[in-house]
C-alpha cells in the first residue's frame, strides 16, 4: 500500500494505517503525504519509510511507483487527503494500473464521482470506498436478517448521527479539521450532509438493502459565519414503499459520534448504535427484546467472517475499518493469483455507493432550497 495525504499529525491517516496493517495482509510501503514537499518528508520519516519511497507529491509517487520492478512496488494507493484531492490522484493511479482505496465521499462532487466509474470500468482495477460502518459484525448481522426475511417487508427506517464538535465557529480557532470540512472549495457543497448524513445514508440502504427514490429535506446553518450547513433533517421514500427519516448534525451540543438506526418490518425490528457496537437489539411484539451479540448464537456466515476476536471481547471502529482493508486485499489477492474471490469479502463499497452518496448530498441540497415538498432522488 501507498498512501496520499494523512500525514503524522492526521487522525484519519493513522486510522487508515492501523486498520491496513492489523490482519498482516497488507504491507505500507511508500507515502505523499502532503502537497508540502517537507512535510512530506518529515510524516515519511517519523513513519520509517525509507527516504527514496517518501515523494514531495502524488504525481511524483505515482510515476516513480510504476518505474520500480513488480513484486516491489505498491499494489493500490489509499487516498486519505480532503475531499477535493480524492478525485485526480485516484484517476492518475487507475490510469497507471494501481488499485485505490479513497476516503468518503468519493470525490468532491457529483460530475466527478461519474467521471470516476468511467476510468474504473475502464481499467476494470478494484476501488474500495471507506464507509467503515459496514464493516462493524453486527451490521452484517443486521443486513442478513433483513435478507432473509426475518423482519418481513420492511416499513420503516430511522437512521441519526448526532455530533456537537461543531457547535461553535470552531474554524475561525484555527482547528485544521474544522477549517476544511466547512470550506466549500475543500469539502464539497455540503457541510453537515457531506460529512456526516453520507455515512447514515449509506448505512441505511446497506442494512435494508433499499434504495431511497425522494426526499424532503430541511437544513440549517445555525453557527453565524459558518459557510455551510451544519443539521439537517430528511424525510425518506424506498424503493419498496417504506418510509424513513435521517437526522445529523453537527452542532449537537454535548453528543459524540452516536450513529444509530432502527429499522422495522411487518415481522420484527432491529436497532443498532455505533456507540455501542457489539450490541444488536431485535424486537417483535409477541416476544419483547433480544440482545444479538457477536460469536453467540446462530448468526450468518457474513457475520462470523468479521468477527475477530472471542465473545465478550470488545470490537469496534478500528477493526470495522480494518474489515474493509482486508475484504479489499483477500479480494485483490485473489484476483492476483487468477482466482474467483469469496464472495463474502467482495462486501465492501465501491464506486456506486460513491456516486449515491453525492446524489443524495445533492438531492438533499435541492429538496432544501426548493419550495416543492418532495424531491426525486435520480441517479
Amino acid at each position: 500500500m501507498g498512501m496520499i495525504g494523512g500525514g503524522k499529525d492526521a487522525f484519519i491517516g493513522a486510522v487508515h494505517r492501523m486498520a491496513a496493517a492489523l490482519d498482516g495482509e497488507i504491507e505500507f510501503v511508500c507515502g505523499a503525504f502532503s502537497s508540502n514537499a517537507e512535510k512530506s518528508k518529515a510524516s515519511g520519516e517519523a513513519l520509517r519509510l525509507p527516504p527514496d519511497r517518501v515523494y514531495a507529491n502524488f504525481e511524483e509517487m505515482i510515476r516513480k511507483e510504476k518505474e520500480l520492478p513488480e513484486g516491489e512496488r505498491m499494489d493500490f494507493v489509499s487516498i486519505v487527503t480532503p475531499n477535493h484531492v480524492h478525485f485526480p490522484p485516484a484517476k492518475m493511479a487507475l490510469e497507471n494500473g494501481f488499485h485505490v482505496v479513497c476516503d468518503k465521499p468519493v470525490t468532491l462532487n457529483l460530475q466527478e464521482a461519474l467521471d470516476l466509474k468511467k476510468v474504473i470500468d475502464q481499467t476494470g482495477l478494484l476501488f474500495c470506498l471507506t464507509h467503515n460502518y459496514t464493516g462493524y459484525p453486527m451490521v452484517k448481522e443486521a443486513r442478513a436478517m433483513v435478507q432473509s426475511g426475518k423482519l418481513g417487508k420492511i416499513r420503516k427506517v430511522i437512521v441519526e448521527y448526532p455530533q456537537g464538535w461543531l457547535a461553535q465557529l470552531l474554524e475561525a480557532t484555527g482547528n485544521k479539521q474544522a477549517d476544511w470540512r466547512t470550506d466549500p472549495a475543500r469539502s464539497g457543497a455540503a457541510g453537515c450532509m457531506g460529512d456526516i448524513g453520507t455515512h447514515a445514508e449509506n448505512l441505511a440502504e446497506y442494512i435494508t438493502g433499499l434504495k431511497i427514490t425522494e426526499l424532503c429535506a430541511d437544513l440549517t446553518t445555525f453557527v453565524e459565519g459558518r459557510k455551510l450547513e451544519d443539521d439537517g433533517n430528511v424525510l425518506l421514500r424506498f424503493d419498496n414503499g417504506a418510509k424513513g427519516v435521517l437526522h445529523a448534525s453537527q452542532i449537537a451540543n454535548g453528543e459524540e459520534n452516536d450513529l444509530n438506526i432502527r429499522v422495522y418490518g411487518e415481522f420484527g425490528g432491529l436497532q443498532w448504535w455505533q456507540m455501542d457496537p457489539n450490541t444488536l437489539i431485535y424486537k417483535t411484539n409477541e416476544e419483547g427484546a433480544r440482545r444479538l451479540r457477536p460469536g453467540v448464537g446462530q448468526q450468518s456466515e457474513a457475520t462470523k467472517a468479521h468477527i475477530r476476536v472471542p465473545a465478550g471481547h470488545p470490537e469496534a471502529f478500528l477493526e470495522a475499518f480494518a474489515n474493509l482493508y482486508r475484504n479489499f486485499a483477500i479480494t485483490l489477492r485473489a484476483r492476483m493469483n487468477g482466482e474467483e474471490p469469496n464472495p463474502i469479502y467482495t462486501d465492501f463499497p465501491g464506486i456506486a455507493e460513491g456516486i449515491r452518496g453525492l446524489a443524495f448530498i445533492d438531492t438533499c441540497l435541492a429538496s432544501a432550497h426548493s419550495d416543492q415538498k418532495w424531491t426525486k432522488f435520480v441517479i
